[in-house]
């Protein structure tokens, strides 16, 4: 990753969490699932702040990276904002969008950990009013491009390549509702594509393009694979890959007997790995930091976990992969 700062783009959002005591598989028939209706008696509810690209700002700054998060809400988010800033976001580019609430996230949760959910928009519509032609270009090591309104996450993609600033694509929560056409455009340009392997399986249907079609057109290709953990695909001819395409296989870290909850793990595994590049760790063992900063949400009822020590966190990588591989480098830990 090139010197500077990290931009995130994505979704500030409330986030109500619903658990379902059961299965959604008990409940589904597979030979009508063209007109489904039915509904989840669920056992709780709780309202947390959330949304994809606080999220990763946030894990961000507890790795010490002082992210900048870009992104729109509603008024209602003034106490949520501060609070990022206070955990070390720079949120001078968040803009609070007087006339209408703030995103709103759906999320029930059944015993296996499927999550059934429904995203309502508010602010996050605003977010195209956002630009990059207000930042120094030169000041930026890369934007991440998270899940956000359609017409923000192209116009911040073509702005990135028109001022040279390399991007994260990260279309994610986003994959049912983004064209092929607007996620082939997307690609275009991008140093790292991330997803999940379902979400993959949609950007496949959608745009024709699998995962070696996908590291054809983007040098980095990241895929996160749940309790299997994740894989870090380097194109050849790249400086992490100069004698051909190699597949790094992370495993995921040890979890705690506690209370699991799987919302926005996936933002705090991007967290990790960012956090690690940004100081140059390579791919491997960003992926295991990455994976570590994952389980530290999934132990978490909500997407933020309280912050931790450096110390935790390298005690928490050491059980799962061994020797810590320069985690004091990252630094920023509280």
């Amino acid at each position: 990753m090139r010197p500077g700062r990290i931009v995130v783009t994505g979704s500030i959002a409330f986030d109500y969490l619903m658990t379902f005591p059961g299965r959604f598989l008990d409940v589904m028939v597979p030979d009508r699932l063209h007109r489904i209706s039915v509904s989840f008696l669920v056992r709780d509810m709780r309202r947390v702040e959330g949304g994809c690209g606080a999220n990763i700002a946030y894990g961000l700054a507890l790795l010490g990276a002082e992210p900048m998060l870009m992104a729109t809400a509603g008024p209602d988010a003034s106490a949520y904002r501060s609070r990022l800033e206070a955990a070390g976001v720079d949120v001078t580019h968040v803009k609070l969008c007087e006339d209408v609430f703030t995103a709103s996230f759906f999320a029930n949760t059944d015993e296996d950990q499927n999550q059934i959910c429904t995203f309502y928009g508010g602010a996050m519509s605003r977010a195209a009013e956002l630009s990059f032609r207000s930042l120094d270009p030169a000041g930026i090591g890369l934007v991440v491009i998270s899940p956000n309104d359609p017409v923000a996450m192209a116009r911040y993609a073509a702005e990135c390549r028109a001022l040279g600033i390399p991007f994260l694509y990260d279309p994610s929560q986003q994959v049912s509702s983004l064209s092929g056409e607007e996620m082939l455009a997307c690609l275009e340009g991008a140093a790292i594509f991330i997803g999940n392997e379902y979400e993959l399986g949609i950007v496949e249907k959608k745009t024709g393009l699998g995962e070696a079609e996908i590291l054809a057109r983007v040098p980095v290709v990241i895929i996160t694979r749940g309790a299997e953990g994740s894989t870090i695909a380097l194109r050849g001819g790249t400086p992490e890959a100069p004698h051909g395409a190699t597949t790094i296989r992370v495993p995921a870290a040890a979890v705690r007997d506690v209370p699991l909850d799987p919302t926005g793990v996936g933002d705090a595994y991007r967290a990790g790995l960012l956090a690690a590049r940004r100081v140059g760790l390579p791919w491997e063992t960003a992926g295991k930091v990455g994976a570590v900063a994952a389980v530290y949400a999934l132990e978490t009822i909500g997407p933020q976990p309280a912050p931790y020590s450096l110390a935790d966190f390298a005690a928490r990588y050491a059980a799962s992969f061994g020797p810590d591989d320069g985690l004091a480098r990252l630094g920023g830990a509280k």
